[in-house]
Formats: structure tokens, C-alpha cells, sequence
């Protein structure tokens, strides 16, 4: 049976999506997370018409946050979604409510994975999938200028990162439009997604046209196409860091121990990046004033110290930079 071409269309972008970022594997278990709108239902509709292609098996995870009043009508509409496609429904409710002054967006992603990875382990979901798409990816590249960050920042959003990933990365917003309209499904509209005091409601809303109409040309595609480069890059310099690392850094007693004479021997980009990954690891903020003093305390004398963010503390000795949670001189 022919599809209608808005439909076809989207499908063979997410099959190719699929196959260049391999994925998925043959007889995976694949959790779709679906909040009803737009972008998720065509992820669902989507991956549901390509399962036998693709060789997956999918069932439906749904997140209540309560946030808002109505919210319960949204895991109703997604339990008659799965119900109709007769496909698995995994609904959870929040038992948690963000902090003051806490990013709503943040802690909301955070709660997904949070609850997804509870139905993963349940169900033994190889892939969570979600429903990114490509003005997402336009919209966090401008964010993460406004912000300020690095190339991992400038990369966007992964479409394929640990278990999680995004089939409609390279579909357009209009795209997920038309394909839902050709369907007539009707998703559920969130009105907080109107709400231009949140960050990225005001670049989609706000920030994006306008710069479009300044320029007179679309700009979201070429905004992806740039984070997909700088994303390769960030990559390659991730490699060069841990292999930098793997020869550089030993564990010590609650922390550890850089040579600071190979820190310094290689480029600074991957030394900066070996102190990140560092501070990282002891769960701490990886400041670029942190990063510095660390690289600043390898390039000078033994017996300086610095206090860095996070309960951290810095130090040299004849050996090495050390960096613990513990004062060094109290080591065994």
C-alpha cells in the first residue's frame, strides 16, 4: 500500500539516519519515549512503519511530569497511541519536582533518563529513542553560543550516545508536520512550549526567524551540517585526550596524579582536556579557571597549591600535579 509522500518522505530520511549512525542491531528491544507531541508521535509512527526494515522490536515509554495540570491527558493519548499500534505501554508518573531555580528543561530531560532507564532495565531495551529533530539540533548549536562552551557544547545533541538515540535528527520540524497532518493524527500541544522566558522557546521562536529574515535565507540546515563538523572533531580530539591520559595520569588516594612535564609536552587543547576529564571524574565542575590552575601549577615550580571549585585541591610536587578531594600531604 503507497504511503502518502509526506509520509514516505520522513521515513526514507530516518532509514537513512538509522543505517548511517548504525543505531539499531537485529532483534533489539527499542523504548520509544513519547510525551504526545508532534515530534514524538511522528518518532513513533515512524520507527512503528519501519520495525519489520529495521528488525526491532519497540514498545512506548511515557513520562508524566506534572507540571502542569493537565498533564494526565497526555499519557492517556499516548496509552490509546501504543494501544492502537498495539505495541507495549510503559507509562511513569514524576515523584520529584525541580528545585528553585532550577532549569525546567534540564531537570526534565533529567527525569526522563532518570525513569527510562528504570523501564530499560525492566524490559531489556537495548535503545531508548527520541524525537529530536534537525530545528532542535539548529536551536541547541545557538544556545550553546549564547551560553558560552566548547566544541562538545557547539556539537549539539549526540544522535547516537550510549543507548540513547535520535532517528529524527536529520528530519525537519515542517517535515514532522506534515507527515503527522498526512496521517491525521492530531498530537497534544504543550502551551510552556509558547513561553519565550525559556531559553530555547525564545531562540526557536524569537531568535531563529529573526535571523532568518535578516539573512533572507533558511539557516537551520546549514547550523546542523555545522555542529555534525564540529562534532567529528570533538571526537578526534576526545580519542587524542584519552590516549594522552592513558599514558599521563596514575590514580592516587583520592584523586589523581598528573606528569606534569608530558602535560605540558602536548598541545594544550588535549592537556586541557585531560584536566576536564579529571575533573570530571571527580565529579566536579570543570571550570576553564580550574582547567588553568591545574595547567598553571604543571608549567611552575614544586610546593605551590591552588583550591579549586568543587572541595578539590591542586597541587605540585617533583612527580606530579596531584588533584584529590583530599588535602595531598595527607596522603599514605
Amino acid at each position: 500500500m503507497s504511503r502518502p509522500p509526506a509520509v514516505a518522505r520522513v521515513l526514507e530520511r530516518v532509514t537513512a539516519t538509522v543505517r548511517r549512525y548504525e543505531m539499531f542491531l537485529p532483534g533489539q528491544t527499542v523504548l520509544a519515549s513519547v510525551s504526545g507531541g508532534p515530534d514524538s508521535v511522528c518518532l513513533l509512527y515512524s520507527l512503528h512503519g519501519l520495525r519489520r526494515l529495521l528488525r526491532i522490536k519497540l514498545e512506548v515509554f511515557h513520562l508524566d511530569h506534572r507540571i502542569r495540570r493537565d498533564s494526565g491527558k497526555d499519557s492517556e493519548y499516548v496509552r490509546r497511541l501504543a494501544g492502537r499500534l498495539k505495541l507495549p505501554f510503559h507509562p511513569r508518573i514524576c515523584e520529584f519536582e525541580p528545585k528553585q531555580g532550577e532549569s525546567i528543561e534540564a531537570w526534565g530531560r533529567a527525569m526522563r533518563m532518570y525513569y527510562s532507564a528504570e523501564v530499560r532495565r525492566e524490559t531489556g531495551a537495548e535503545r531508548l529513542a527520541e524525537g529530536h529533530t534537525l530545528d532542535d539540533q539548529a536551536e541547541t548549536v545557538l544556545i550553546a553560543l549564547i551560553r558560552g562552551g566548547g566544541l562538545d557544547a557547539l556539537g549539539g545533541i549526540e544522535p547516537a550516545l550510549g543507548g540513547e538515540v535520535q532517528p529524527l535528527i536529520d528530519v525537519r520540524r515542517t517535515e514532522v508536520e506534515a507527515f503527522c497532518r498526512a496521517l491525521r493524527l492530531r498530537p497534544r500541544r504543550d502551551p510552556t512550549n509558547m513561553d519565550t522566558r525559556l531559553l530555547r522557546n525564545a531562540v526557536r521562536l524569537k531568535v531563529l526567524p529573526a535571523i532568518e529574515r535578516s539573512v533572507g535565507r533558511e539557516v537551520r540546515a546549514t547550523l546542523a551540517r555545522t555542529a555534525d563538523t564540529i562534532r567529528q572533531d570533538e571526537h578526534f580530539l576526545k580519542r587524542q585526550a584519552f590516549e594522552a591520559a592513558e599514558e599521563l595520569v596514575e590514580e592516587q588516594p583520592g584523586g589523581f596524579g598528573i606528569d606534569p612535564v608530558g602535560l605540558l609536552t602536548v598541545p594544550r587543547p588535549i592537556a586541557a582536556r585531560v584536566v576536564r576529564d579529571l575533573l570530571y571524574r571527580l565529579k566536579a565542575a570543570p571550570t576553564q579557571e580550574a582547567i588553568e590552575a591545574v595547567l598553571n601549577l604543571a608549567a611552575g615550580r614544586p610546593g605551590r597549591r591552588r583550591d579549586l571549585a568543587g572541595g578539590l585541591v591542586a597541587s605540585r610536587d617533583r612527580e606530579y600535579v596531584s588533584v584529590s578531594r583530599t588535602s595531598p600531604e595527607s596522603r599514605v
